[in-house]
């Protein structure tokens, strides 16, 4: 099983910055997105410390099984999923401090949607409203929950998704990083199969495009990065309202990955 990741990042049409940032580590099979949120705040600092305190946290471990976790581990779920909601901790507690520590910067959080593989289990950990979907058989699935106001009231029934959908409200979160000195991390573990497809996205993808709509690329691109380029073009076709930043791993037999790559040093090598 090869994992095929490709990822892009836009501002899009009304944001005069990027507060988005994301990391792909393909040898550690570490996939972190991170969404800041601030604006004057510097909210693309924030979404920078939480990506590379994840990182280093994760990569830190993954070296030495002694390495400190930050916050109790969970008994349903394996080492690596509590490593990775470890670091998340972790980089909830560094925004949060330099936020306090410096007036500028008051105010900053991010959201964050980590996903490590370890052979066919997804390790999922996530704060705030940055998602992980999985397109399995054709059908597109939202794996994490998002920690915002109007998500609430749909899962109580106080609003339809289309309601939802339609509310100013959207970018009220409930939890996010850095906001106060310790969060709660959601975690999930999936098992992957050849052909699978995985989504992190930021909320400028999802305020932009339909599941439908994402679904429908994921399945007709021919490769992760066209995807990834494909569903930021889209977002910006239907106004760029917010940064748009996107992850997409594909699953692949062993032999398709090898190939691909094969492709891709035959281009560059001439």
């Amino acid at each position: 099983m090869y994992i095929q990741a490709g990822a892009r990042t836009d501002l899009g049409r009304v944001r005069k910055n990027n507060e988005d940032c994301y990391s792909v580590d393909d040898g550690l099979q570490l996939y972190v997105l991170s969404d800041g949120m601030g604006g004057e705040a510097h909210g693309e600092v924030a979404s920078q410390l939480a990506v590379q305190t994840v990182l280093t946290h994760c990569r830190q471990g993954a070296n030495s099984r002694s390495t400190p976790l930050f916050g109790e581990a969970s008994p349903d779920v394996s080492e690596r999923t509590n490593r990775l909601a470890s670091a998340i901790r972790l980089a909830n507690r560094k925004v949060f401090e330099t936020a306090s520590a410096d007036a500028d910067h008051k105010g900053m959080g991010a959201t964050v949607a980590g996903v490590w593989v370890d052979g066919q289990k997804m390790c999922v950990a996530h704060v705030g409203d940055s998602r992980v979907y999985l397109l399995r058989a054709g059908t597109l699935e939202q794996i994490t929950a998002d920690h915002s106001l109007v998500a609430e009231k749909v899962r109580v029934g106080i609003l339809t998704p289309q309601e939802a959908d339609a509310s100013e409200m959207q970018s009220v979160l409930t939890r996010a990083v850095g906001t106060s000195p310790g969060v709660e991390v959601d975690t999930d573990e999936q098992m992957l199969f050849v052909g699978d497809t995985v989504l992190l996205c930021s909320d400028g993808l999802t305020r932009m495009a339909t599941d439908p709509e994402i679904a429908s690329t994921l399945l007709t691109s021919s490769s992760s990065q066209e995807a990834a380029d494909r569903l930021v073009d889209i977002a910006n076709d239907g106004g760029g309202v917010d940064n748009i930043s996107v992850i997409v791993l594909r699953v692949l037999e062993k032999s398709e990955g090898l190939l691909d790559r094969l492709k891709i040093w035959k281009k560059y090598s001439g």
